[in-house]
């Protein structure tokens, strides 16, 4: 066969992969409005017998088009495996709920039994939960053994609106003589915070049969955190638990920490960027030491773990001859410490498994000042809580961080927390969207008092600090939308104010723009994103830098992968200016 040949064959496949069951539409970036728009879909999916898996990942689909499709899938009774990931991509958010129904009226249609469902990167909120909540609790999803829901949007109320949904589907399939046994369930980038991981370690706890759990970039403390430690003790086959970038603090730690003793087959811990610290390090290397035959990965990196704590982590990995990596990068364990953590590693043959720690924070010196002022932070979060998460106190607002919270200029600086002297600075040390509402209608006065208009860099930090805890509610967005507005403005007009510097620290802090300097960078850009549309239409906007934002953002890079529609919807934006 001539090279040409190959080569169209290989296209060919590539387009719509068929095998196994199989059927693919992956990455064709096919625009779906109508009916007739998915006829190829439609008459694939109508020509393919015993079909069992569907992907219609990196596309955009419309509601008529869903409904077209769901259709075709009305008597594919044999469908399992349902990848639908990015499916809306530049879709009205009220559209995606209509088309989110009819291809769940299908499947239960159908009477397919499900066994894995991916909808990640829909940003569909509550009102897409609420949508698939039917289909959840169907005998459709007895069967289900992987939910995939990362980067939906779902917020608090969308994830109690998943967690009931899950108690009952188990709780029906369990009287029918088969419970439901889900093994794998991802979901991160939600905002789920407290209140809705509190509801979702409720259903964990019931269902007792998960393997893998990933709930990174939730805004979840540590309230949320004890209540999914308890639910875990529950789920004696988990082998992978990420939490990345969520605030254990040490109570979270250590009650993680005792769960950890009791599972047993547990391969990769992901507990970094969660503020661990070194009392809940401790704990946690206790843990490992004491068991985990099976570990494969320990990561506790940028968790503000001192020296002689990083290394009683390193000396607890010692005989786990699973081992493949330890990440303590970005704590503050000092140039000293950093040399004789890894002379601790090369003292049992280790060395390759130790991750780099070029990101160290500190100087080493084990004086526990700092993290006695943090505590009395704690203390004041912790006032009048126990674990139960279910009112909005004030505890509740000090721990809904955004995760732009530790935005620094020089991390080489430590940062002293102490009691904010007021609400405006309250919320640029904790944002949150409670925190922002509660300044009142001179939010916007009050937070200019606390920064210098003058200094691009710190008005790039503050506009990204309001823009994280946006969210569509329409008290919140217009709070938003209002502070970041005259916070722009008024900076644009102050006298020294550098507008080179302000685009340049913009995108670094985006993660658009390397940078030399040691900067933790916005984690989710749904906000800043959504929020950059809106004020780039001001007049006082400067029109000289659309040009270089749109560059960047018709680059390729892994910091949109999650934020796809706001990117998508900010470069139309643009285009018409």
């Amino acid at each position: 066969m001539a090279s040409e040949d190959i080569s169209q064959l290989a296209d060919a496949l590539a387009k719509t992969q068929v095998g196994g069951g199989e059927l693919s539409f992956k990455g064709r970036a096919l625009k779906l409005d109508t009916a007739e728009a998915a006829a190829e879909i439609i008459e694939e999916i109508e020509g393919f017998e015993h079909l069992q898996a569907l992907r219609l990942e990196g596309n955009t689909i419309g509601v008529e088009a869903a409904k077209a499709i769901a259709k075709s899938l009305s008597n594919k009774k044999e469908l399992q495996r349902c990848y639908w990931s990015d499916m809306f991509t530049g879709r009205l958010r009220s559209e995606i709920p209509i088309a989110l129904v009819s291809l769940g009226n299908a499947l239960m249609n159908a009477g397919a039994q499900l066994t894995q469902l991916d909808l990640s990167d829909n940003a569909f909120g509550p009102d897409g939960v609420r949508s698939i909540e039917t289909l959840l609790k169907s005998q459709v999803c007895y069967t289900l053994q992987e939910l995939r829901l990362n980067n939906c949007g779902m917020g608090i109320g969308g994830g109690q609106i998943l967690a009931a949904a899950l108690n009952e589907c188990h709780s029906l399939s369990s009287a029918l003589g088969k419970p439901m046994a889900l093994k794998v369930f991802v979901a991160g980038r939600n905002r789920l915070e407290n209140e809705g991981a509190i509801a979702l370690a409720d259903a964990f706890k019931s269902i007792g049969t998960l393997e893998e759990v990933q709930m990174t970039q939730n805004g979840i403390n540590h309230p949320g955190i004890r209540a999914l430690a308890k639910a875990f003790t529950e789920n004696q086959h988990l082998r992978i638990i990420n939490l990345n970038d969520n605030t254990f603090t040490e109570k979270g730690a250590i009650a993680m920490a005792e769960t950890l003793k009791t599972l047993q087959n547990i391969e990769v811990i992901n507990f970094g960027d969660c503020l661990v610290r070194s009392e809940g390090a401790l704990a946690i290397a206790e843990a490992v030491k004491s068991g985990l035959p099976n570990l494969k990965e320990l990561n506790l990196s940028f968790g503000e773990i001192r020296k002689d704590a990083a290394i009683t982590v390193a000396e607890a990995v010692e005989h786990k001859s699973l081992l493949e990596k330890l990440d303590l990068n970005g704590n503050c364990l000092g140039e000293e410490g950093c040399e004789q953590l890894k002379e601790v590693m090369e003292s049992f043959n280790k060395h390759d498994v130790l991750g780099s720690l070029s990101d160290d924070e500190s100087d080493g010196d084990d004086d526990e000042e700092d993290d006695d002022d943090d505590d009395l932070e704690d203390e004041e979060e912790d006032e009048d809580e126990e674990g139960g998460g279910g009112e909005e106190d004030e505890e509740q607002e000090q721990e809904k961080a955004s995760p732009v919270d530790q935005l620094i200029v020089q991390p080489s600086v430590k940062t002293i927390s102490v009691a904010p002297t007021s609400e405006a600075a309250a919320f640029l040390s904790f944002p949150s969207p409670d925190k922002l509402l509660k300044l009142g209608s001179k939010r916007s006065h009050l937070i200019l008092q606390q920064i210098d208009l003058s200094d691009a860099e710190k008005v790039v930090q503050t506009f990204l600090k309001v823009a994280a805890v946006y969210k569509e509610d329409q008290e919140t967005k217009a709070a938003v939308l209002d502070t970041a507005d005259e916070l722009l403005q008024k900076a644009f007009k102050t006298s020294g104010f550098k507008l080179d510097v302000f685009i340049t620290t913009l995108l670094v802090y985006m993660g658009l723009l390397k940078s030399e300097e040691k900067i933790k960078v916005v984690s989710n850009l749904i906000g800043p994103l959504t929020v950059l549309r809106q004020v780039i239409q001001k007049n006082y906007f400067p029109r000289s830098v659309i040009p270089i934002l749109s560059a960047f953002l018709n680059k390729q890079n892994r910091a949109f992968d999650s934020c796809q529609n706001a990117k998508y919807t900010l470069l139309e934006t643009m285009k018409n200016l």
